[in-house]
């Protein structure tokens, strides 16, 4: 399945229906009043989050909706069927913006959440609303309101509890793949991993959501490379799992993700954050000491030892995972 996160669509609401000319026509009754019902209610536009989805690929070929029109008035006063209401079904994470790509209309987190984006038209009036004293047979009726119509943007920001962070390379997408079921592209060159990846950790009897991000380059924040595309998707994280590859520059690679990071948003920069060397069984043990070493005098922070290869120390980075996302799920 492709990974859509951003969308532009058109909506329109269902026109209402119109109002009906009618008069009764009855035996023995040589003057009957007017009849004319009114039309029905146009269908509403709905955008729903229902379970199950983590992209906006749905509407990526079929990109203009249109609720149902309501149904023309009818003689003996019957008013006409409401149009039926479209809903659009999203992801959890789904933001809309209006035409202009800035303006916020609505974030859509939980799995229920909906907005009516486009309202139906109000049905004309038939007729029979328009008998009076002095016109005792008037022979109009009011067309029913025009739906309302907009085009609208469709932005997704995944929702997991755990973002996967580093280099391109970094072993990201082996170590996802290691403590999920997920089954992302995994290869030894960059940028593998060229879209979000999401994957349901089992840790005891407890589970979270991890999510992969496309590996960050120096000046993603910027737009170079694949990072700012995908940044937005750790926005809504509990936590950060920096893995850096051990047999690398750790320095420098820990210092490249956290200029990107503070770039981006200060927000990110301020998720607690988790560090990792990662691919230890490339490295002797003394190498491997030295490197943490030097990240924890750098960071003030527990550095964990993992491989996603060989499933080395992922347990206990799982374990501290837990306890803390349990945590903060407490506190909400």
């Amino acid at each position: 399945m492709h990974f859509i996160d951003e969308v532009k669509i058109y909506l329109k609401a269902g026109d209402g229906g119109n109002g009906a000319v009618s008069f009764r026509r009855e035996k023995f009754i040589e003057f009957g009043g007017p009849d004319g019902g009114h039309g029905g209610k146009g269908g509403d536009v709905i955008i729903r989050v229902v379970p199950g989805l983590n992209t906006l690929i749905d509407f990526r070929y079929t990109q203009h909706f249109k609720a149902q029109r309501g149904e023309g008035g009818m003689g003996r006063n019957r008013t006409g069927e409401s149009g039926k209401d479209l809903i659009l079904e999203v992801p959890a994470g789904t933001q809309v913006f209006a035409e202009d790509g800035e303006t916020l209309l609505a974030d859509l987190e939980n799995v229920g959440d909906e907005i009516v984006i486009a309202q139906g038209g109000r049905g004309g009036a038939g007729n029979a609303a328009f008998k009076s004293s002095t016109n005792q047979a008037p022979r109009h009726a009011k067309p029913g309101i025009e739906g309302e119509e907009l085009w609208v943007w469709l932005k997704l920001k995944l929702i997991s509890d755990v973002g996967l962070v580093g280099l391109p390379n970094a072993g990201k997408s082996t170590f996802l793949a290691a403590v999920s079921g997920a089954k992302p592209k995994i290869a030894d060159y960059p940028f593998t991993t060229l879209r979000p990846q999401l994957g349901v950790v089992y840790v005891d009897d407890n589970e979270f959501v991890m999510a992969d991000i496309p590996g960050l380059i120096e000046g993603a924040s910027e737009g170079s490379g694949l990072g700012d595309k995908f940044l937005k998707h750790i926005e809504r994280c509990y936590m950060l799992l920096h893995l850096i590859d051990a047999d690398s520059d750790v320095i420098s690679a820990y210092n490249t993700i956290r200029h990107e990071l503070n770039n981006y948003s200060q927000m990110l920069v301020q998720k607690e954050e988790i560090i990792a060397l990662n691919k230890s069984d490339l490295l002797s043990q003394e190498d491997i000491q030295a490197k943490r070493e030097e990240l924890e005098k750098l960071t003030g922070k527990q550095c964990f030892i993992c491989s996603g290869a060989t499933k080395q120390g992922v347990k206990e980075i799982l374990q501290f995972i837990m306890r803390h996302i349990a945590a903060k799920r407490g506190e909400a």
